[in-house]
């Protein structure tokens, strides 16, 4: 009875997982070179995870605005005790990293945790890359992370939406601003904040500032500094605000007919990859019936093939 029950719940995968157990810490700083992340960020967390009990090695990349620190361990460490250490070392390598950056951990999966991928298709034209983009970051990713055993649903591909700050360098001069002036000013005012209660009788009301940044309109009030003669220098009398998608190191395309956005499907770790394929198909195609007419989920990479294959 034991064995014919552990027969049907074994997990089943096309290859084993011979690799060492690593973690994965990721750290994004936007608009800085590699030298400088290099510097800044990645040789100070690589240092600080060396330090880490039962690490083998330590692995690192540097690009623009992005770093990342292989955090490779012993054969044998189980993967949430050696990600365990390193949330604890992280915090202490913290103190050592620029204001306002903040390294995260990825999912708990492997090498061998990339089980699904998909594309995401407008048949009808209507729909830029920009919108399937949106609807694969806001619509589907957050739908199949709720797949069991699904550890991280990657995007590629299309373009991500953006509030772009174009700076005239004249102007700017003429004010005697500087750029790091101009961007102190937008971070400064995006955001809102509690002021307690104020108590009136029987009623409490709270007090909050809505400072959100939602229209073009917004961001051209956003006072930068203070002229000469106490009138503020508004970012709309320095730069023109637009729309637009974010800058792109790469792109996804299918079958060399043009651009399309895609998702891939990570494993959890030590689990059950052919269950969750069945899963994640299931919940696309629930999913496909949600879309905007003409837009289609194509499967590029579907695992299942090769693990049914294997067995």
């Amino acid at each position: 009875g034991g064995g014919v029950w552990a027969a049907l719940h074994m997990p089943l995968d096309a290859l084993p997982n011979l690799s060492d157990t690593q973690v994965i810490v990721s750290t994004e700083w936007q608009g800085q070179p590699p030298q400088v992340v290099e510097n800044q960020l990645t040789y100070p967390l690589a240092t600080t995870m060396l330090s880490v009990p039962g690490v083998k090695s330590v692995r690192a990349f540097s690009s623009f605005g992005y770093s990342l620190v292989y955090v490779i361990f012993h054969s044998g460490t189980n993967l949430y005790a050696a990600r365990s250490q390193v949330l604890v070392y992280l915090s202490q390598a913290r103190a050592k990293l620029p204001p306002g950056v903040s390294p995260t951990m990825g999912p708990a999966a492997t090498g061998l945790g990339w089980i699904y991928e998909y594309a995401l298709v407008d048949r009808s034209g209507t729909m830029d890359l920009g919108q399937l983009r949106t609807l694969q970051d806001w619509f589907l990713r957050y739908r199949l992370k709720t797949v069991p055993d699904v550890a991280e649903v990657a995007s590629i591909g299309g373009m991500v939406s953006a509030w772009q700050i174009v700076v005239d360098p004249v102007k700017l001069a003429a004010y005697g601003l500087t750029l790091p002036q101009v961007a102190s000013a937008v971070r400064a005012a995006n955001g809102a904040t509690g002021g307690s209660v104020i108590s009136q009788g029987e009623a409490d009301l709270m007090v909050q500032s809505i400072g959100y940044l939602r229209t073009r309109a917004d961001f051209d009030r956003i006072p930068i500094a203070t002229g000469a003669a106490g009138v503020p220098v508004r970012l709309g009398e320095v730069a023109v605000v637009r729309r637009g998608p974010a800058l792109r190191q790469g792109i996804a395309e299918l079958d060399g007919q043009g651009e399309v956005v895609g998702g891939v499907v990570i494993l959890r770790a030590g689990k059950n990859a052919l269950k969750t394929i069945v899963a994640v198909k299931a919940r696309l195609a629930e999913l496909q019936r949600s879309l905007p007419k003409g837009v289609e989920i194509v499967p590029t990479y579907d695992a299942s093939h090769l693990i049914l294959a294997s067995v």
